[in-house]
């Protein structure tokens, strides 16, 4: 016999999570109000990322909604390099922007940062150097 639990509204933490991938990397995004604290696996934003442009892509969804440190992101990111866990984030973080109020959806719909991108490493065939490239010719 199944139970339930009855939580009141006291305990329930005002927090929303959502999944972010790009090509292979996926992140794991709560989002929850605050002063605008970003951490990537239990490290500072700048820490981590080491790069002011991979910053910039994350903080995008906060400048499109307008909203720049209203909230506290706690990210656990895994797979892929950098370039890719940034996009991972950043669409996570658009994901959970739109469980938090549905009217942020829109905006940023209209600015692409809902679409997964679904571009990921093509596999190595067979009789092949790589996806595609073939062994050196010898003529001789």
């Amino acid at each position: 016999m199944a139970t339930t639990r009855r939580v009141t509204d006291s305990a329930v933490a005002k927090r929303w999570y959502a999944t972010g991938r790009r090509k292979e990397a996926t992140a794991r995004v709560y989002l929850s109000q605050g002063s605008g604290t970003i951490t990537v696996n239990n490290r500072a934003i700048a820490e981590y990322l080491r790069r002011p442009t991979l910053e910039m892509l994350i903080n995008e969804p906060f400048e499109i909604i307008e909203r720049t440190g209203q909230f506290d992101v706690s990210v656990t990111v895994m797979g892929g390099g950098l370039a890719g866990q940034a996009g991972a984030i950043r669409h996570g973080i658009s994901r959970a922007l739109t469980l938090y109020a549905a009217d942020m959806r829109p905006p940023l719909k209209a600015a692409g940062m809902l679409t997964r991108d679904p571009r990921s490493k093509e596999r190595k065939k067979y009789g092949r150097a790589a996806a595609r490239a073939r062994f050196q010719f010898s003529k001789r």
